[in-house]
């Protein structure tokens, strides 16, 4: 069984399936795909993402989502992710986690305050909701852990790793897991590699961040959560085991992040 612990159900590729979100849901549960967390950017998709959730979630592949604004939005929206709202918006079951959040200078430098402000209200939300966050960091790893650790942030997923392993030891130490996505197995990868195969196995996860990111071992084509047991795959040649006990492992470590809480 596998876990995608980052995709965003609502922005998927669906041309190969007649535009028919149905079946790329039935192509997740034929990958013996049993889980998927579908993450929010923006409270305009709220009600999207939830219907999506609430409609295909069942016995045989539980969904859930993440409520939060991701760094690279307008300051307006990143202004209107209020603690109090983000509190009533994530307050449901369905919500599992407070995301994506975090930090990007990759595309935008003259937001940064805006985005800090943000991260950090979302951090003040997921400690009173008690769930865990999602972090966006690119280009910004030391300022995204400074915050992460002056606010108090322990508990949440850095998803799609691309530092070092010094930048994972300080997320780990603070009491983050690690999501890897299909970069990993870039060959100009090896930074994220070298983390990879240090990385601690009860903190591991992976991930698809589909419909973004390419696919593994799928170039070319629309990245989708049916291939989550590609990355999982690919981490299982790194460490000598097969593609199932990693995903049996990274379904556990999902759990255990939820649980960590209740």
């Amino acid at each position: 069984m596998f876990t995608d612990s980052h995709c965003h159900l609502n922005r998927l590729n669906l041309e190969k399936y007649d535009g028919q979100l149905s079946r790329a849901i039935a192509a997740m549960k034929e990958a013996n795909v049993t889980r998927a967390m579908a993450v929010m950017c923006d409270f305009a998709e709220y009600d999207e993402i939830a219907n999506i959730v609430n409609t295909y979630s069942d016995d045989t592949l539980n969904l859930g989502m993440s409520v939060g604004i991701h760094p690279c939005e307008d300051i307006a929206v990143l202004q209107s992710a209020t603690v109090e709202r983000l509190i009533e918006t994530a307050s449901g079951d369905q919500v599992w986690a407070i995301g994506e959040t975090g930090l990007d200078y990759y595309w935008s430098t003259e937001n940064k305050l805006a985005q800090q402000a943000s991260l950090a209200r979302h951090i003040q939300a997921s400690q009173h909701l008690k769930k865990p966050l999602i972090i966006h960091m690119r280009d910004a790893k030391d300022d995204t852990i400074d915050i992460l650790k002056s606010e108090g942030a322990e508990h949440g997923i850095i998803h799609c790793f691309t530092e070092d392993w010094d930048t994972a030891k300080r997320a780990l130490d603070l009491g983050f897991y690690i999501s890897f996505s299909g970069i990993v197995s870039f060959k100009s990868a090896q930074m994220i590699q070298d983390a990879a195969r240090k990385m601690p196995r009860d903190r591991l996860l992976i991930e698809t961040d589909s419909p973004y990111l390419a696919p593994v071992p799928k170039r070319g084509r629309p990245n989708e959560p049916a291939y989550v047991p590609y990355v999982a795959s690919y981490l299982a040649d790194m460490y000598g085991c097969s593609s199932d006990e990693v995903g049996e492992l990274t379904a556990k470590n999902f759990v255990n992040l939820l649980a960590q809480y209740h």
